[in-house]
């Protein structure tokens, strides 16, 4: 018992002490449950989300396979003719963040650079332009996915450190914090008590002593006066000489 408790003085300020504490520790608990609670609604709903994102994934990667077969198939290899038209990125990834209960959830947006797609847009003029337009909203298609899963999946793996996190602090507060207080508590009041009933016990004791002190007293006093009245009837001493009046012929 002694070692599931704070060492602490058993006075009435640290048991105010630890009563504030205990009130800090139950509502604290009471908000980390209700985090960690969201946070793994959220965290379900995500990984629910990543499931589905990979599956679609797989469905866009196969029809950009084949709308690339066709480009090939209708305007040959057209490759190194993108790769000179290519002045810059046409599509860029913007990071921000989102906050779930507190924490801090990284999310990524797709921005778009119209410059860059000025060239792109006269490739396959020849032949196999519509092909190429396609494969290219194929693969943009499948680029946005992308983005979102990484978004998704960078989401996953903050919550899930978070959950954990929070849920260690949760499980220390219900099994050691809280308890250990109120074990400190229940010990406080025990001492308090145990001297409480030990102040009662000498004040009785020292009022027992002061009522028997007084019957004494009250004892004494009627023997005291008879000892007086019977003094006071005692015949004269001759030999003292200050008692005898002087004698006048």
């Amino acid at each position: 018992m002694s070692q599931n408790r704070y060492p602490v003085v058993p006075t009435t300020t640290v048991l105010g002490m630890m009563k504030g504490r205990q009130t800090g520790a139950v509502k604290g608990h009471a908000l980390l449950k209700k985090k960690a609670d969201a946070l793994t609604v959220r965290f379900r709903q995500i990984l629910k989300k990543i499931v589905q994102t990979k599956q679609e994934m797989g469905k866009k990667m196969r029809e950009g396979a084949f709308t690339l077969m066709e480009a090939k198939y209708a305007a040959g290899d057209f490759r190194h003719t993108v790769f000179d038209n290519v002045e810059g990125a046409s599509v860029k990834v913007h990071a921000h963040q989102d906050n779930v209960a507190g924490v801090k959830i990284p999310k990524f947006d797709r921005t778009e650079n119209t410059g860059a797609d000025s060239k792109l847009n006269l490739t396959g003029l020849g032949g196999g332009g519509q092909q190429i337009q396609q494969c290219r909203k194929a693969y943009m298609a499948t680029v946005d996915l992308l983005i979102e899963l990484a978004s998704l999946q960078t989401a996953f793996l903050t919550l899930d450190a978070a959950i954990k996190t929070t849920n260690r602090r949760v499980n220390a507060l219900d099994n050691v914090v809280i308890p250990k207080l109120n074990n400190t508590i229940s010990y406080i009041k025990g001492e308090l008590d145990e001297l409480e009933r030990e102040e009662f016990f000498r004040l009785k004791k020292v009022q027992g002593k002061k009522s028997a002190d007084a019957k004494k007293e009250k004892g004494r006093q009627p023997f005291e006066q008879q000892q007086q009245q019977e003094n006071g009837h005692k015949g004269v001493d001759i030999l003292n000489p200050h008692e005898d009046a002087d004698i006048v012929f």
